[in-house]
């Protein structure tokens, strides 16, 4: 009898949790609207000019040695919040992609599967990217390295994700 009450037991646990992932699942599943919200929400713009060498080559330039390294840390400290907010819209990205591609619509699929891979590059290139502006701020006598493949990356990304956009309203007008 005993077996019998851990055998019950044992499967209403297995159901709670088989619940929890399905509802999670559920809960988690990527939208695309707010996939664009979050892709306007960054502004490539700002963060180019907090990256671009002829900038800093300025600011050498102008400013005495001291306040040019404060200057160049805060400079890094906010790119990496850029590059961080990036890589974080990049899983969100990657998981609008993969529910595309599980569409019926071929041209959905595709476009999915090109989120998807744009979505790995431009995860990549954000790890790679703070590695590089980490350096930045804790040798601020060492030369900034522009970052263009991020934000190349980031506007390839930011198109196929615009296009996603369309082709769902298109489908479902």
């Amino acid at each position: 009898m005993t077996t019998a009450w851990i055998l019950v037991i044992g499967a209403l646990f297995a159901l709670a949790v088989l619940l929890y992932v399905a509802m999670r699942n559920r809960r988690d599943r990527a939208d695309v609207d707010e996939a664009i919200r979050t892709l306007r929400s960054i502004d490539i713009e700002a963060f180019r000019n907090l990256v671009d060498p002829g900038e800093e080559a300025f600011l050498r330039r102008n400013l005495p040695p001291k306040k040019f390294r404060e200057i160049k840390r805060q400079r890094a400290r906010a790119s990496i919040t850029y590059v961080w907010c990036a890589g974080r819209a990049a899983a969100l990205f990657a998981s609008v992609g993969q529910a595309a591609q599980r569409s019926s619509d071929p041209r959905m699929a595709a476009s999915g599967a090109q989120i998807s891979e744009s979505a790995m590059r431009l995860r990549l290139y954000a790890v790679q990217t703070c590695f590089r502006l980490l350096r930045g701020a804790l040798l601020p006598n060492t030369e900034n390295v522009s970052p263009p493949s991020l934000i190349h990356q980031y506007e390839r990304t930011a198109e196929t994700l615009l296009q996603l956009g369309r082709l769902r309203r298109g489908q479902s007008v």
